[in-house]
């Protein structure tokens, strides 16, 4: 199995519109892998501008927000791709894409880092920030896992968030919980992909 850094990654269309998503980058060798699912927004990005952006935040809103249609964050300029990342990253790794694996479902798009920059320390993650960032992948898994596999890993989530969380957890929490919400619902907005 390969290590997966979790990432927001930005990329941007030939006309200069960005995209943000939350995505895994998947180590490989010396480089790193995204495999966007087809179709989206990402995907066509990568093939009109093959470079992307990937920023490391501790700031878990970022993730939720994605998710949940929360994509306004500010953002910089990229130094050497044309690209942007957010102003909250405390790291960010600027990619061209080298080669691509052709696949029916998810194309991997081999990159390698050009540019890499640090902005802030890192302060390390307390629970509750990761049982955000696990909730924000089971969130995007809803129309993939059986009802009981996520009722049984949100109630485990919910330990760490109750124990641990700040302000910001919270928040996130919360977007992703009217997520949740809606998919008990039955609302089929909850099944959309980001």
């Amino acid at each position: 199995m390969a290590r997966i850094i979790e990432s927001i990654v930005t990329t941007m269309s030939a006309a200069g519109e960005v995209h943000i998503a939350p995505l895994g980058l998947i180590e490989d060798d010396e480089g790193w892998i995204i495999a966007p699912f087809k179709p989206s927004r990402t995907l066509d990005n990568l093939e009109a501008n093959p470079c992307a952006v990937a920023s490391h935040t501790d700031d878990v809103r970022v993730f939720a927000g994605c998710i949940t249609g929360r994509k306004s964050w500010p953002m910089k300029p990229a130094r050497v791709v044309k690209g942007v990342y957010l102003d909250s990253a405390l790291t960010h790794w600027e990619l061209e894409v080298e080669r691509v694996t052709d696949d029916e479902q998810r194309p991997r798009f081999h990159l390698r880092v050009v540019h890499q920059e640090s902005h802030a320390p890192w302060p390390g993650f307390n629970r509750a920030q990761v049982a955000v960032l696990e909730l924000a992948v089971l969130s995007t898994r809803l129309h993939m896992l059986p009802a009981a596999k996520i009722e049984s890993e949100l109630k485990y989530l919910e330990i760490a968030v109750s124990k641990t969380a700040g302000p910001r957890e919270r928040e996130a929490w919360g977007w992703l919980m009217e997520r949740i919400d809606a998919w008990r619902r039955g609302d089929p907005a909850a099944m959309r992909k980001i």
